[in-house]
């Protein structure tokens, strides 16, 4: 029996449906969701005409749009496709039509919101195939993955022709309630993805991370451009969100903290009061340096560990250190202790500015980086760089643009707030399938 649906008196809408259990629990419940399939679908297709006109003429942009009559057209839902008939409108002049009904809903190509979310959070996520497999659990079935391709690439379209005008920030109740932002750790790097025409590129990703009063991260957004010679529209897009933060905390200490990336301190220290160069990476070049500066491991190891502590507690560690590195190169000049020991000396001498560890410990101030390097494993490599993925320009800057926003907090759902809100005017997205 199909399901029954009908309009009430006070503006509701009741669906009733009957399903037949199976023999097993597993089948009962495909049978449920196949029979609320339907019943949603049907549902989802009288909320769609709560938002078309009643065919009376209409005021677009200084013209009188009127009616050419109710038209059939095929919509996609979570719940399944349905056909819904809606005024379509059209001057006098015989131009572009207009569709009230789409625009109110906030269809996107032919998808209701909620399908829209869906799909494009799950292409920032996986591969065509797998969102397909994946919706197919739920019941809905989508022939095309280009449908999907599209569809993803229409909303990451609104993304960037909102991103000068919506503006995103952590809400109270994600850096939780009594919580004060009382240091902004500031971060860049680059990470590489293949592309089909120029090779291997570097994609830019950026971080601005929250800390509370005792050094604990609240919050982390990311940013991601597609490549760039220049990078202008990757910094261009982290003052966006300097600008917001500084609104937002403004008695909030800035810190720059990066790996030995000379391109990238210009900007920083530009931005921020305090500078560290990432510890992680100060450690590995002592950890090489060790073979020259102890003999035996376990020599070694004890004076890495030394190294490493003195550095985050001691002031004026990083010079101490560089001048025992140097004291040592006199007497070894030649193989590969000796080339180690030069690389962690020339490290030292370009950065060792940037290594007062022990006032950034005592102001629980990041000395890591640790939060930029995992954003170019979760924004870029985890999506970007699969068996045999190779990528088009525009496809990549899609999926960051994508990517950053679904893993930026709930930033995801403030966009289809102001979606739902607001509405969009055109989609732009280049190369659509």
């Amino acid at each position: 029996m199909p399901p029954d649906i009908q309009r009430n008196s006070e503006d509701s809408i009741t669906v009733s449906f009957t399903f037949k259990p199976g023999d097993s629990m597993l089948e009962s419940e495909l049978n449920l969701q196949a029979m609320s399939n339907e019943a949603n679908t049907l549902a989802s297709g009288e909320c769609l005409k709560c938002f078309d006109t009643d065919g009376t003429p209409i005021a677009i942009g200084g013209q009188t749009l009127t009616s050419k009559g109710l038209k059939p057209k095929d919509y996609q839902t979570p719940y399944g496709a349905l056909t819904v008939t809606r005024h379509l409108y059209q001057s006098s002049s015989g131009r572009a039509t207009y569709c009230p009904m789409e625009r109110g809903a906030r269809v996107v190509r032919t998808a209701t919101p909620l399908l829209a979310k869906q799909a494009s959070f799950k292409l920032g996520a996986m591969n065509s195939n797998l969102a397909i497999a994946d919706f197919r659990h739920y019941g809905l079935s989508i022939a095309r993955s280009s449908y999907l391709k599209n569809l993803a690439a229409d909303v990451a379209s609104i993304v960037s022709e909102k991103q000068d005008y919506w503006q995103y920030a952590p809400s109270t109740e994600e850096l939780g309630f009594g919580k004060r932002v009382k240091t902004i750790s500031l971060g860049v790097d680059g990470t590489c993805a293949l592309f089909c025409a120029e090779g291997y590129r570097e994609v830019m990703v950026g971080t601005l991370a929250l800390y509370d009063d005792d050094g604990e991260r609240l919050h982390a957004t990311y940013v991601a451009q597609a490549p760039e010679y220049g990078k202008e529209t990757f910094f261009a897009k982290m003052d966006r969100e300097i600008v917001i933060m500084k609104g937002r905390f403004p008695e909030s200490r800035w810190v720059g903290v990066a790996d030995g990336a000379h391109s990238h301190w210009p900007w920083l220290e530009e931005k921020t009061t305090w500078q560290a160069v990432d510890f992680w990476h100060v450690s590995e070049y002592l950890s090489d340096a060790a073979k020259a500066m102890a003999r035996g491991k376990k020599k070694q190891e004890q004076w890495l560990e030394d190294a490493c502590h003195r550095l985050k507690h001691e002031r004026g560690a990083a010079e101490d250190l560089l001048e025992a590195m140097q004291d040592e190169r006199e007497e070894l000049t030649k193989g590969p202790k000796a080339e180690a020991l030069n690389k962690a000396i020339s490290y030292f001498e370009n950065h060792h500015h940037r290594m007062n560890y022990s006032v950034h410990v005592a102001m629980d101030i990041p000395i890591g980086s640790g939060v930029t390097e995992a954003g170019c494993k979760t924004t870029v490599k985890q999506r970007m760089c699969g068996s045999g993925m190779k990528w088009q320009m525009p496809g990549a800057k899609q999926i960051l643009d994508l990517r950053a926003m679904i893993l930026t907090g709930d930033r995801w759902e403030q966009f289809w707030q102001k979606v739902s809100q607001f509405g969009f005017s055109k989609i732009s997205g280049p190369n659509r399938a």
